[in-house]
């Protein structure tokens, strides 16, 4: 009965750890592509008003 037990604790813990992971990466994912927006309207407003700066 202990073993069944461990192995539902190990089988809850893997799948909070996994859990907690696909949050992280579903919120890094909007992170990522709220910058990448935000990349691309600088680079258009660059383009757009011609400034060349180094």
């Amino acid at each position: 009965m202990n073993i069944l037990l461990i192995i539902i604790a190990v089988v809850a813990i893997v799948l909070l750890i996994t859990g907690g992971f696909v949050q992280s990466l579903n919120f890094l994912l909007w992170v990522g592509l709220a910058l990448a927006v935000i990349a691309l309207i600088v680079w258009l407003l660059r383009v757009i008003t011609g400034r060349r700066n180094v």
